[in-house]
């Protein structure tokens, strides 16, 4: 398995919110977490990394094994930080407000584990296919359900950005967690809408099936969401299964 994540700044963004990282607990087990951040000044910025790096930090310490266990973990821990990142809000001014999506995966041996609140998405690249893995917990997807408008109409909405849910509300927050079998050879996509608003469906899948390393894979995701405008903080974080790899 090989993992590698990158974020950049984008070309419309004085400050990146947008926030990843990995970790792995007591049982070799690694979760790969990512987090865009919202709220005016720094607060975006503070809510992503609290997110990330909190949730981490307790992963590491944890000897979590099993699909079972961390759905049950991920909830728990999600939901706690929501309160955290809520209170942490309720603290200054100046972070009144502030919020982050968070997708995470739990990389076991046979399976993976979702989470994820918010907009930030993961993705299955299998068999040549890309398939979205995530529900978006927008007001855009709420219309797009409900038949109120299309997918095309969906794309250049002037609300799209507006959360239904996210990490830092008052009160419970409902976390989706789904399970999922890997085969050798599977990518999975955790990425900011820093990319998904700017690349295509088919150009993100073209460029993770092009015949160069997962870095340059994951710079040229990047580079592509710039070239196409660059409106918000991009970061892309991509596992595969490598089947050479499990081969030597």
């Amino acid at each position: 398995m090989k993992i590698n994540f990158q974020t950049d700044v984008g070309r419309k963004r004085n400050t990146n919110q947008d926030y990843a990282s990995v970790f792995e607990n007591q049982a070799g087990v690694s979760l790969a977490i990512l987090a865009d951040g919202m709220g005016g000044h720094q607060a975006g910025d503070v809510a992503s990394q609290m997110a990330v790096n909190n949730i981490g930090g307790r992963w590491q310490e944890s000897a979590v094994d099993s699909s079972e266990k961390a759905a049950q973990w991920l909830i728990k821990e999600i939901q706690d930080e929501n309160e955290t990142i809520y209170q942490k809000g309720q603290s200054k001014p100046e972070y009144l407000g502030m919020g982050t999506t968070i997708v995470s995966a739990a990389l076991l041996e046979q399976s993976f584990v979702l989470a994820n609140i918010g907009d930030s998405r993961a993705y299955l690249i299998r068999n040549g296919l890309l398939l979205q893995l995530t529900e978006d917990h927008s007001l855009v997807n709420e219309l797009v359900k409900s038949g109120e408008i299309t997918r095309e109409m969906a794309a250049n909405h002037p609300r799209k950005n507006v959360l239904t849910r996210s990490l830092g509300m008052p009160g419970m927050v409902e976390v989706d967690v789904t399970n999922h079998l890997w085969v050798p050879d599977d990518y999975i996509l955790l990425c900011s809408d820093g990319l998904t608003n700017m690349v295509s469906e088919e150009d993100i899948l073209s460029i993770l099936l092009s015949e160069t390393s997962l870095n340059e894979k994951v710079s040229t995701l990047i580079q592509a969401a710039n070239e196409a405008g660059g409106a918000d903080n991009i970061t892309v974080l991509a596992i595969h299964f490598d089947e050479k790899e499990e081969n030597q």
